[in-house]
């Protein structure tokens, strides 16, 4: 089991556009076990490559019995609206209403290169869209209303765990 550190906020693989995997064997499988197993911790619902430091387009989910990692999304479906507290990993401890799509879909590949779709509403569209946005070198905050975003910015600054 190897659980990778989260990079935390201010660090630039966070804000970089990962790169699409071409090839599929012994790195992808090796990646894959390393996103599940980062993401078992208590309280986690999706983990992106570029979280543990891998620049790639990749990431693992496990919300409302669904569980997996998918290479190369893409999002390709989404509707609805719905608002809630989002977090985030490498944004720890801070928790802000953030608006996502009520039901989001994605499609990619597995760590083989065969294809997979997920899909969901609730929790899952949000887990999707936000691993999606990481992967596009997008952090939850930066989807924020102004004036929260602000806020967050001012909390993040004096976090202890902001600058290590």
């Amino acid at each position: 089991m190897t659980v990778r550190e989260i990079r935390l906020y201010g660090d630039p693989v966070l804000r970089t556009v990962a790169d699409e995997i071409k090839e599929f064997g012994e790195f992808s499988h090796a990646l894959a076990q390393d996103l599940l197993d980062t993401l078992d911790l208590p309280g986690r619902a999706g983990v992106a490559a570029p979280q543990i430091g891998v620049p790639v387009r990749a990431f693992s989910y496990g919300v409302e019995g669904q569980r997996g990692v998918v290479f190369n999304p893409t999002l390709v479906e989404t509707s609805g609206e719905q608002d809630g507290d989002e977090g985030c990993l490498s944004v720890p401890g801070l928790w802000y209403p953030t608006r996502r799509a009520a039901y989001a879909a994605v499609e990619g590949v597995d760590a083989d290169g065969a294809p997979v779709r997920v899909e969901g509403g609730a929790e899952l569209a949000r887990c999707l869209q936000h691993e999606v946005d990481h992967l596009d070198g997008i952090v939850y905050i930066h989807r924020l209303e102004a004036s929260t975003r602000r806020g967050a910015m001012k909390a993040i600054r004096r976090s202890a765990w902001f600058g290590d």
